[in-house]
């Protein structure tokens, strides 16, 4: 392992950042609250910190009570870490998977932005039939995954496998994004594109 350190740099974490978490799982801890999981995605996070939980609908203010990773409590976790966050006034039915624990006021929910995309060629494993405005695939950003269309500039008629451009993209509800953010596209078993967001509405 020593010679893999040598060749390989080991990434550098975005620390100085606001605190920014994709929810993978929620948990009752009984007789103490709601847990929410996840990897740490930017930032630091320490107990006592204010947060909050950007979904589609309400953002909900909470607090972080507690830190925890396979079984040993944190006083702080760090980009990178897996963990636990015991939150504060939060039930379960109010948070899903895909929702965001963020520092407060750093990230907001959008259903519309633009991005670039790639249509994986059926080598790729993507499509063989090229698509046309309005065409509807799952869109996976973070842990979420929702229906959205995509709207072709108006110059452009068809999207043919192996394409890349700018298109808009009109989600059937809210999620948590930002500029930058990668997703992928997928359709049925089928993976048909990539992209990131380039502009947020």
């Amino acid at each position: 392992m020593n010679t893999v350190d040598s060749y390989v740099k080991e990434p550098e974490r975005k620390k100085d950042v606001p605190f920014l978490m994709a929810i993978e799982g929620i948990f009752m801890a009984v007789g103490r609250g709601t847990v929410l999981t996840g990897k740490i995605e930017a930032g630091t996070l320490k107990i006592g910190d204010p947060l909050e939980v950007v979904g589609p609908r309400d953002t909900i203010s909470t607090i972080c009570l507690g830190l925890e990773t396979f079984r040993k409590s944190l006083e702080i976790a760090e980009v990178g870490d897996n963990v636990g966050v015991l939150v504060k006034a939060v039930k379960r039915d109010e948070v899903q998977r895909g929702f965001v624990l963020a520092a407060v006021s750093t990230i907001k929910a959008h259903e519309n932005f633009k991005a670039k995309i790639y249509a994986l060629t059926k080598k790729e494993g993507g499509r063989h039939k090229p698509f046309v405005s309005n065409y509807t695939p799952q869109f996976f950003f973070r842990t979420a995954n929702v229906t959205g269309t995509i709207v072709l500039p108006e110059e452009i008629t068809v999207v043919t496998p192996g394409d890349s451009l700018v298109v808009r993209v009109e989600l059937v509800e809210k999620l948590a994004l930002n500029k930058g953010l990668k997703f992928v596209m997928r359709e049925g078993n089928l993976t048909i594109g990539a992209g990131v967001i380039t502009d947020l509405n």
